[in-house]
């Protein structure tokens, strides 16, 4: 072994090749739920596929989810694996209050009164979260509720501050239905109040990502990464990209987050459903232009919640969230309450590895190029260059070094043909880099030449089987090591 191996080479670092759930370089993220909430069903998850495990924190108790990311860590500790933890935080989710015999049926024509006070909902007032409806609504508004299903109008805003709409698009109007206001600019704050307490528990348990529901300016995430930096907390911010007005502030939300979530539920029924598809495309090619991480989520393989197969269009979905760039696609409800999350994982997994067989990956120079005005730009240079000449040389490996994530998620970006090593001193970035699309991440904590760095995380390498005699392997890394500089250099060895 090599003569660091003892003494640096971490447990969790202890990643044997040959297990499935490494060789899909688009990671998978599965929400965690009743149907999958027991150390050995979490476990059946990861072996078929799961990199990331979501927490909702719109549904259950911090109990139950402390018990769940005992249960993951535990994960970590005994098996070859690094699984994050993403704490998903409800936002200013506006819904329905409790409705008569759990539901009342409303037609085109019919009107209705939403009102603040909270009660039992009939067809003469209806409760709605959200205080400020009245003062933010204007006559002509559109509501959608229960995900667009239904639809009303706004009439009139009465005296006592109730709002009178008229329903447009009928059906069976039921409890704790989700409201979305596609007109309106609600003045409701990203971090509501049920949102702060989650956030202390999240730091708290120290997890690795924290989505940010409703985003809709730079202003909610520096807001989260106060909250984050005064507790000192490395967990790494995701914005939720769900409302109209984030597309509008798209750019400075990517630069200011450490990663995108494509949340398409509240995005499409917000805007036109025609939409979405090239708003997704758009939004995967800005992250990956600024280095960030991005996720597909919602509905993405939706029939398997009962069914033991997806639909065709499901199928294509996922294959072409792989083929457009994204870093990972999201499971909810299929893993959190559906009859098959196992299976559902496996064959997302499947779907994934038989894109990733075709040469479909971008051309380098199209997808991302180094920027002269990027504060960066050297570093960028470095990584980029050291990406083309691994596909050059045709390199069985590229490995970077990292304190902050950044050489990992920009090596990363550039999606390298060679397999991508990460290698960091910082325990954290070692499950939160198993987000970004193709990383390995390893624990190692020398700081001695850069030679007996290089050719000690070789022997690391092949001491996991990883490498083999007669392979060329591309590093990154920094000179002089004890300054922790940008990446600075790249190296070519070839395997004794």
């Amino acid at each position: 072994m090599s003569k660091n191996v003892d003494k640096y080479f971490h447990k969790q670092m202890d990643k044997t090749a040959g297990l499935e759930h490494s060789y899909h370089r688009t990671k998978i993220v599965a929400t965690v739920g009743p149907a999958c909430d027991t150390y050995d069903k979490l476990l059946d998850l990861v072996k078929c596929g799961v990199n990331v495990f979501r927490l909702n924190f719109s549904h259950g108790s911090h109990e139950d989810k402390k018990q769940i990311i005992e249960y993951i860590r535990q994960i970590n500790d005994r098996e070859p694996y690094n699984i994050a933890i993403l704490g998903d935080l409800q936002g200013p989710k506006l819904r329905v209050g409790e409705m008569e015999n759990g539901g009342i049926d409303v037609q085109p024509g019919d009107i209705l009164t939403f009102t603040n006070e909270k009660l039992v909902g009939n067809k003469e007032r209806i409760y709605v979260s959200y205080p400020n409806l009245h003062a933010d609504v204007r006559v002509g508004n559109k509501i959608l509720i229960d995900d667009g299903k239904l639809e009303v109008q706004v009439k009139k805003i009465l005296k006592n501050n109730d709002v009178q709409v008229e329903v447009t698009m009928g059906g069976l109007l039921s409890s704790k239905k989700g409201v979305n206001l596609p007109d309106t600019k609600i003045s409701l704050p990203a971090l509501t109040d049920k949102d702060l307490v989650d956030l202390e528990f999240i730091i708290e348990q120290q997890l690795d990502w924290v989505a940010l529901s409703f985003v809709r300016s730079v202003r909610d995430i520096t807001l989260l990464r106060y909250k984050l930096d005064e507790k000192k907390s490395k967990t790494k911010i995701i914005a939720k990209i769900e409302k109209p007005e984030a597309l509008n502030n798209l750019r400075d939300i990517i630069v200011e987050s450490d990663a995108i979530m494509i949340a398409r539920g509240d995005l499409g029924v917000e805007l036109p459903i025609e939409q979405i598809p090239l708003i997704q495309r758009n939004i995967i090619r800005k992250s990956l232009h600024r280095a960030k991480p991005v996720i597909v989520a919602t509905q993405m393989m939706e029939s398997m919640i009962d069914r033991s197969k997806p639909n065709r269009s499901e199928i294509t979905d996922v294959a072409n969230a792989v083929l457009e760039g994204a870093d990972a696609v999201m499971l909810s409800g299929e893993t959190a309450t559906g009859q098959h999350p196992k299976l559902v994982v496996e064959t997302m997994r499947k779907i994934i590895m038989e894109v990733e067989r075709t040469e479909y990956r971008y051309n380098l120079e199209e997808v991302l190029t180094p920027q002269p005005h990027s504060p960066s730009f050297l570093s960028d240079a470095i990584c980029y260059n050291a990406c083309k000449l691994s596909q050059d040389v045709q390199s069985d490996a590229l490995i970077g070094m990292t304190q902050s994530g950044y050489t990992a998620f920009m090596l990363s970006s550039y999606r390298p043909k060679a397999p991508l090593f990460i290698f960091t001193k910082e325990r954290s970035l070692v499950n939160q880099l198993s987000l970004s699309w193709g990383v390995r991440a390893f624990h190692y904590g020398e700081e001695e030449s850069l030679d007996d760095i290089i050719f000690d995380q070789i022997d690391i390498l092949k001491e996991r089987a990883f490498l083999k005699s007669g392979d060329i392997v591309v590093n990154t890394g920094s000179t002089p090591v004890h300054l922790h500089l940008p990446t600075n250099i790249v190296k070519i060895t070839k395997v004794e």
